[in-house]
């Protein structure tokens, strides 16, 4: 598979859209050890990877995985905070993603104050 698109916003964190199954083998193979994943289920209707499917790829490529969905538009204090300590616990380099890699930038933003 060809690379995604993907933002690096530090040395330990980058961002990308929708990343689909295969493409956890290539990020375990481009040195990442952990995704998030910031789309909820079926967001982008019945052909989006659901998490389970997302979390099964991951695993079987040795890559940390973790599921914390949130809305487009706007992201609680309390997802702000569960992204942060994430970031905190995750084995680096972290890739996160959700339909566009935006929301998760923001995210990042939120969590780390840059």
């Amino acid at each position: 598979m060809s690379a995604p698109a993907i933002l690096e916003l530090s040395a330990d964190v980058c961002v990308a859209p929708q990343l689909d199954p295969a493409a956890m083998a290539w990020a375990a193979q481009a040195g990442f050890k952990s995704v998030i994943n910031n789309r909820p289920d079926f967001e982008g209707g019945p052909d989006q990877p659901t998490s389970a499917t997302m979390e099964a790829a991951a695993t079987a490529a040795g890559l940390r995985y973790a599921y914390l969905p949130v809305a487009p538009a706007a992201q609680t204090p309390e997802e702000i905070a569960r992204f942060a300590a994430l970031l905190a616990e995750l084995p680096n380099p972290i890739l996160a993603f959700c339909r566009s890699g935006t929301r998760s930038g923001k995210l990042y933003r939120a969590a780390t104050g840059t």
